[in-house]
């Protein structure tokens, strides 16, 4: 059971008196329990959750959808890009890796995109999650721009992991950002958000396939030099650009803060103003007041004393050091295991993305090398014919991802259809080692791009919603760092292993199977149920 607050009357937004009953209601509709966190905080998250629930799915979550899901978008264009051109760097007088060193680009990128889940994760829950939102493009549309002009292998390395360090904040950012602007009968639609995943693989796979084949060394050439080799310059530097154009619409539109952020800081006179401006966006009329808020913490559900009352030490004087002290202390990861249901469910989903984390970039990371380098009953390995079929699978993620979608809210929920994609994903890759033709092994390796799109869907949707605003940042981001701390020892493997073998492909199979068994004891199920 839970513990919330009901308005018996509502007036304006910043006058009248508003008197708020606490009471005790089901926890059939409210996915987090008394104990979880605080009895105030939940009661205040469950009226400014049914305040946005009054809004409606309206112009600003429009707006927002597609802002947002240029995050989506680069989380997955930009690890992919790195693939694509890691078999292109053999120019002998540019950026021409030494003899079994290539793996060390996914390296510098996966230390990229950890830093970058890490820093801007947490900042999103102290400072705020509007300035991570636009800066992280920035930094990703420079840094691309300039690694296209690399003079040697170390610089083109330095450049990935810099660009990926903004590429690392999109997810844990975006997932909330978005997530606390929708209505809660309509958060299944965060799990729709990945088809701006598979649309980024794609797209980065479309613009791949006409320049890199075009613009690079031939098949036949004995020794390759830069002058011959501009096709994978020239893709870094087009996807740059196209980042540095998605940058500008996000600043243009102007994103407001997340008013759950303001909330969990204990400003509810912002909160309520961003609500209402959203409610003006959308052409409504929140009934939402200050007064709401406060009369929840006049009831001082915790027992806690007040600000004034607590304040001893040795900076009990100075409110400025206090409040930077606070700001650093580590109680956004303490409270992301604030229960024992809590820390379980903390616990399972962050060492579940360590384990996708490891398996994904050992398969999909050395793909195009992969495919390269093996050839089927006579058949010669083709620059053309490798970047075609990576088009051809990253197609098959565009429905994976809608489908998705629709199963989120059928009986078996977010857990079923996680369980499923997961097995699945598995099974695909060990049958990919049957192939004998590359038609055929086109066939499993575009099975397993759709089932894995309807995976990482559930997987991006489902871990903001069993995290409440207060630390959703926090959370959401120190699971993307496992992912990215496990990812960092793909490329590891990568430099012992041989590519052109199918040992990586077992292990990655091995691993999804692993992460399925996670799943089967996540304690929360968030279908039906409002996130706060």
């Amino acid at each position: 059971m839970s513990v919330v607050a009901t308005p018996t009357s509502t007036e304006s937004p910043t006058k009248g008196k508003v008197e708020v009953q606490t009471e005790v209601v089901s926890d059939e509709d409210t996915l987090f329990e008394e104990g979880d966190f605080s009895k105030a905080y939940l009661a205040k998250s469950r009226i400014l959750g049914e305040a946005i629930d009054e809004l409606g799915f309206g112009k600003y979550q429009w707006g927002l959808f597609f802002v947002a899901g240029f995050g989506w978008f680069t989380d997955n264009a930009w690890p992919v890009a790195t693939g694509l051109i890691l078999s292109r760097l053999n120019e002998v007088d540019g950026a021409h890796y030494p003899p079994g060193r290539a793996p060390y680009l996914t390296l510098a990128q996966n230390l990229g995109l950890f830093g970058g889940a890490l820093f801007w994760s947490l900042s999103a829950d102290i400072i705020g999650r509007r300035w991570a939102f636009v800066l992280t493009f920035l930094i990703t549309g420079i840094f691309s721009l300039v690694a296209g002009s690399s003079p040697n292998f170390a610089a083109i390395g330095i450049f990935d992991a810099l660009w990926s360090f903004g590429v690392g904040g999109n997810l844990p950012v975006d997932s909330a950002i978005f997530l606390e602007a929708l209505p809660s009968n309509k958060q299944w639609i965060l799990t729709v958000m990945s088809i701006w995943w598979a649309i980024g693989q794609l797209v980065t796979n479309l613009i791949s396939w006409g320049l890199i084949p075009n613009y690079s060394c031939p098949d036949t050439a004995e020794v390759c030099l830069k002058k011959d080799n501009w096709g994978w310059r020239y893709f870094v530097f087009t996807l740059g650009a196209l980042t540095l154009v998605m940058f500008a619409f996000r600043y243009l539109f102007h994103v407001f803060e997340s008013p759950k952020f303001y909330l969990a800081k204990g400003n509810n006179a912002k909160a309520v103003e961003i609500v209402h401006r959203i409610a003006k966006i959308n052409g409504k009329t929140s009934t939402l007041t200050v007064e709401q808020l406060e009369e929840i913490d006049d009831k001082n559900l915790d027992g806690v004393k007040s600000v004034e009352e607590g304040k001893s030490g040795l900076f009990a004087g100075n409110q400025l050091v206090q409040q930077r002290l606070e700001k650093y202390n580590l109680s956004h990861i303490k409270d992301c295991f604030g229960s024992r249901k809590l820390a379980i469910s903390s616990g399972l989903v962050i060492f579940a993305w360590g384990i996708i984390g490891l398996a994904f970039p050992l398969y999909n990371a050395f793909l195009p090398t992969f495919l390269e380098l093996r050839g089927y009953e006579g058949e010669t390995p083709s620059v053309q014919r490798t970047y075609r079929n990576s088009l051809i699978v990253s197609v098959l993620g565009i429905p994976g991802s809608l489908i998705a979608g629709v199963l989120v809210e059928s009986r078996i929920g977010r857990k079923g259809v996680l369980f499923i994609s997961l097995v699945l994903t598995g099974v695909f890759l060990f049958a990919s080692t049957t192939a004998r033709t590359s038609n055929a092994n086109l066939g499993w390796v575009c099975g397993f791009n759709f089932v894995s799109n309807i995976m990482f869907g559930v997987l991006y949707a489902y871990t903001p919603e069993v995290f409440p605003a207060k630390v959703r940042g926090t959370a959401v981001g120190l699971a993307a760092s496992f992912n990215r701390i496990f990812g960092i020892f793909a490329p590891i493997i990568g430099i012992y292993a041989d590519l052109s073998t199918p040992a990586p492909i077992y292990t990655s199979g091995a691993l999804f199977l692993f992460a399925a068994v996670l799943v089967v004891f996540f304690p929360y199920e968030p279908r039906g149920k409002a996130s706060y």
